[in-house]
């Protein structure tokens, strides 16, 4: 009977994402629209927070709903001091969708709203998909090694993506997010890559690398979040039925060492194993941080 009340409680929270999230995609249209109207130069002073004034209501009501309805504590264990009004850097471990809520959870009105890198594909999700477009989310292109061995003048296409969207975030204060692991963590990946980690994925440092390398000494900080999960790593639909009761997360800030805010990446091979080796060394401490959250 208690799977069944769950599930009939993880039906009813979809329904009720979708239909709120269709209910604010008429906002957003409005807000596009404005977007649309407003002179480029103006754009990042009126519809730009016209948009984010949407989405942080969308944001804080699928919270409140989490809170009060889904019982989920999303429990800060290190809490730091935080700001609206700087740029930052947010790096996490990445195990389930659920991480997504959590940042937001902890991060929601204490710092600018979070910037995620998205899938080129995901742009065509509905009304979703045009809210990320107007909030200026960078939309990425990942192409395999086959295909740029075919068309080697296309490996600079995610740098230049991310120096257009970076351009755009210097304007005012943004928190960049990077998963660092690029994909879910799964024994099964974990296995397959080879990583010398026990909870953790290889970090791949090209995107936050090229990011740094884009808005360099605009940064104020670097957030490394890491986020644990007591026993087996929910699923989204373990959070839409209640069964995720409480995500632990920590936060720790901390610098980019100043001979990395100027570098460049891809020209000099010496410099990508220096910070390769500096991602490294922030992994070792997250693999053991996560081992003393799972006690």
């Amino acid at each position: 009977m208690k799977r069944f009340f769950q599930a009939i409680l993880g039906s009813l929270s979809i329904l009720m994402l979708v239909l709120f999230t269709l209910f604010i995609g008429i906002f957003v249209f409005l807000a596009i629209l404005l977007r649309v109207l407003t002179p480029r130069s103006l754009r990042h002073k009126i519809a730009s927070p016209v948009m984010v004034a949407v989405a942080n209501f969308w944001i804080s009501a699928n919270l409140v709903w989490m809170k009060y309805v889904l019982r989920i504590d999303f429990h800060n264990e290190n809490p730091v001091p935080l700001t609206m009004n700087q740029w930052s850097l947010v790096i996490s471990n990445h195990r389930s969708w659920v991480d997504i809520f959590a940042l937001f959870a902890v991060f929601h009105r204490k710092i600018p709203i979070l910037k995620f890198f998205i899938k080129k594909e995901m742009a065509k999700v509905p009304v979703v998909g045009q809210a990320w477009w107007a909030l200026d989310y960078p939309f990425m292109q990942r192409h395999s090694k086959s295909y740029l061995a075919k068309y080697p003048e296309k490996v600079n296409d995610d740098l230049k993506a991310t120096k257009k969207a970076c351009e755009k975030f210097s304007l005012q204060p943004t928190s960049v997010v990077n998963f660092l692991e690029g994909t879910r963590f799964s024994e099964e990946k974990h296995g397959k890559t080879k990583s010398p980690y026990k909870n953790l994925l290889k970090p791949k440092a090209g995107g936050i690398a090229f990011t740094i390398q884009a808005l360099g000494r605009k940064f104020s900080t670097v957030l490394d979040v890491t986020i644990a999960y007591g026993g087996q790593t929910p699923s989204f639909w373990d959070m839409a039925c209640g069964r995720v009761n409480k995500v632990r997360i920590h936060i720790q800030p901390t610098d980019v060492p100043e001979k990395f805010l100027e570098m460049d990446y891809r020209a000099s091979s010496d410099m990508r194993v220096q910070f390769q080796e500096w991602l490294n060394e922030r992994w070792k401490l997250k693999d053991a941080l996560l081992e003393q959250m799972a006690e």
